[in-house]
């Protein structure tokens, strides 16, 4: 009995040691090709007024509490959220909106893991239709690079983000 103890012990040690060892950061990126200039899909990011159009996490708790503030639209426009166990509570405020081009965002995740990341909207013309890629990066602290050993953080947001892809080519292909 000691001995499977022991086994036990050493097991859960080798892996949190093992999770200091995983990178400080993550980033999480997913593309897509919607048919439709950048002028059009732009205003869908650049303005949070217009989430509800095609955020794969708007329809997860139609209770969700919502509040905007600063200006309607780009630079300093914020959305802040309090909702269920699936939404959680956070903010984001744009920090960059570069006219059909990029929409840079600070997210603040508060529940129900606290978390400070970037999210980068960029939208490349093509032609006829545009490019867009949709990646969010940050800090992996100690408690998520343990988490990263069970879960894959690009298969657990990644799914999120070629749903909002698609939603959001849906949404602009109209």
């Amino acid at each position: 009995m000691l001995k499977v103890i022991a086994i036990v012990i050493a097991a859960v040690v080798a892996v949190l040691a093992y999770a200091t060892t995983r990178p400080d950061s993550f980033t999480v990126q997913r593309t897509a090709t919607i048919k439709a200039p950048p002028d059009k899909i732009f205003p869908l990011i650049n303005d949070f007024h217009s989430w509800p159009a095609w955020s794969p996490w708007e329809k997860l708790d139609p209770g969700m509490q919502r509040t905007h503030g600063g200006p309607m639209q780009g630079k300093g426009a914020t959305y802040a959220w309090v909702g269920n166990s699936k939404v959680g509570e956070g903010r984001m405020e744009i920090l960059e909106s570069a006219p059909s081009s990029k929409v840079s965002i600070k997210l603040d995740f508060i529940k129900p893991f606290e978390g400070h990341n970037t999210a980068d909207f960029t939208l490349q013309p093509q032609g006829d239709s545009t490019q867009v890629t949709w990646v969010m990066y940050g800090p992996a602290p100690y408690i998520t690079k343990l988490m990263g050993i069970f879960v894959s953080m690009d298969k657990m947001i990644g799914k999120d983000f070629e749903a909002g892809l698609t939603n959001l080519k849906a949404a602009a292909e109209k």
